[in-house]
Parts: C-alpha cells; structure tokens; sequence
C-alpha cells in the first residue's frame, strides 16, 4: 500500500472470475521473437504481489489435496511458478532444464521445435518410482517441452499426476497432443490466435 492511501483507495477490485482477471494481465507482445508471433508475457503477473499471489492460489487450491511429492518447473519460467508452488504444497521442486545445464549425471530427452531440435534434462536422482510428480510451465504452445518433461519423469518411474500451465495456445495443439498422450492438464487461460 502506497504511504497515505487508504485501503479501499488501494484494494484492487476484481469483478471476473480469476482465470479472466488472470487473463487481462497477461502482456501480448506482437511480432516477438518474430514476424507474425504474438507472444504471451506472464511478467505483469509477477509483477504485481497481489496477481502473483492469486495466480499461485489458484494452483494451490487445484493440488492442495493431492498429495505430491515434489513440482517440476520447466526451464525458466516454470521454475518461478513451480519453487513458489512446491513450497505451498510442502513439496519438494525439481528443475527440468535446457541441455548441458546441470551439473550431475542426467537424463535427456530430444523434442521437435517447429525448426530443429532441443533437449531439456533432470538429474538422474531427480526423482524415484511412484513418486507423484506435478509438472508446470508458464505456457502451453506445441506441447514439445512439457511432453519431453512427461517423458524424463516416466524415465525415472515418477508418476507424473498432471500437467499445468497458465496460459493455452489451442490453435497450436500443444494441449491435444499432450492429453492424446495421456497427460492431464490443468490450464487457467486460453487465447485464440498465435
């Protein structure tokens, strides 16, 4: 609260649902990192305290009665979301990450990008058979990086409870093929067009 302002001059009104008023502060960035892209920026919402914190409740009340053992967060933005989360859940956090990132003995796995190939990693101990695994990341566009992130998990003999994201690219069919490949997924908001 802003010195001398009162707290109803202060208090933010939210007349939407909170996925909607999620939405709304979600910054769409058009032409970036290309031509043609409108690229979703989540950093207005880890901004701002208060849209931070009612984003992360969200999360919360979806698994606060699921019993976890840890949250794996996707390189980068996944991590923020994901140690925020684990540590409201009492759950331990596991960092997936780009190839050549961490330090100890891994487990990789390659996926397509519309131009190439990339690989994301976990460490070999990351995780044990059964232990309940929720997997997030900011964005769910091609469904390329959360579907390798299922797949190391599986690796290591986790059982991966769901997938979850904030925003759902559903014109690109990232959620399709991740739910044709068996993946629950949690997703607080959609956009139409990319």
């Amino acid at each position: 609260m802003h010195r001398g302002a009162s707290l109803t001059e202060d208090a933010v009104q939210i007349d939407q649902s909170p996925a909607d008023y999620i939405k709304s502060q979600i910054r769409t960035v058009p032409d970036w990192p290309q031509p043609g892209v409108m690229f979703r920026d989540i950093t207005p919402l880890l901004k701002d305290p208060r849209t931070l914190r009612l984003l992360i409740e969200v999360f919360v009340h979806r698994y606060m009665q699921t019993e976890l053992k840890y949250v794996a967060g996707i390189d980068a933005r996944g991590f923020i979301l994901g140690s925020i989360l684990a540590h409201e859940l009492n759950a331990g956090f596991i960092p997936i990450r780009k190839k050549g990132k961490l330090p100890y003995q891994t487990v990789s796995e390659e996926y397509e990008l519309e131009y190439g190939s990339a690989a994301v990693e976990i460490h070999a101990d990351a995780c044990e058979a059964g232990d309940k695994v929720l997997l997030i990341d900011d964005l769910v566009a091609t469904g390329g990086t959360m579907l390798a992130g299922k797949k190391l998990l599986e690796k290591l003999g986790a059982d991966v409870v769901e997938g979850a994201a904030i925003v759902d690219l559903p014109e690109l069919g990232g959620s399709r093929l991740l739910r044709e490949a068996g993946l629950p997924l949690f997703l607080v908001c959609s956009f139409d067009g990319h």
